[in-house]
């Protein structure tokens, strides 16, 4: 069989509300194959999803809905007052959704010519998955900023995105292991502008490491 395609391997990260879509979205645009960790998890959970059918053994049928897939609310209060149930969960999707992610990535390179695949999601420092990329972009914006978004996006109180902000690692944390930090304080076009500054700075990386392949 052929082997796969050179791929450079990038994590996205960043605080809740912090622009990593819009940073993932101007990547995708820019010819990086972009991958939505959380979309992955929304179709293995979907009616007809393959992760749907071990949930429902394990946590039981109170989690599933009338569509045949699972009530995330429901699983999630189950996980979130149980740290072992949502460790159990994570050692069911994340192997899926990595698998799916491999493939999705192979498929841009072999057909579509893709160099720079990313990886979207929220929890790659906390979990340590941050290590298996080649390099790690980090979105941040001010903390008021941040509050301000995700109270308007999910019309939540200032004390409930406060501890919807809490749960997640310090952005501190975050940006000391960044390759590329991207503000998000600005307008769009400032945070695109930025992107498509690493993006170009990623191709290098590209080309440096795999330089029959320019």
């Amino acid at each position: 069989m052929p082997s796969a395609p050179p791929l450079l391997r990038v994590g996205l990260t960043g605080g809740i509300a912090t622009g990593k879509s819009t940073v993932g979205a101007a990547l995708a645009d820019l010819g990086a194959v972009v991958v939505d960790a959380d979309s992955l998890v929304h179709q293995l959970l979907g009616a007809g999803g393959s992760a749907v059918a071990e949930i429902l053994s394990r946590f039981g049928p109170q989690v599933g809905d009338e569509s045949g897939g699972i009530d995330r609310a429901a699983l999630g209060r189950i996980v979130f007052a149980d740290a072992q149930a949502r460790s159990r969960l994570e050692s069911l999707l994340h192997p899926r959704v990595r698998s799916e992610a491999n493939r999705r990535f192979e498929v841009a390179a072999r057909d579509r010519g893709c160099r720079v695949a990313v990886f979207d999601a929220a929890l790659l420092v906390e979990t340590g998955a941050y290590r298996e990329f080649d390099r790690l972009i980090v979105t941040r914006c001010a903390p008021e900023t941040q509050l301000r978004r995700l109270m308007a996006r999910d019309g939540l109180s200032s004390s409930q995105a406060r501890a919807r902000i809490a749960a997640q690692a310090p952005v501190e944390r975050k940006t000391a292991l960044a390759d590329f930090i991207i503000d998000t304080d600005g307008t769009v076009d400032a945070t695109v502008e930025q992107t498509t500054r690493v993006f170009r700075k990623l191709e290098k990386v590209f080309g440096d490491q795999f330089p029959g392949e320019r």
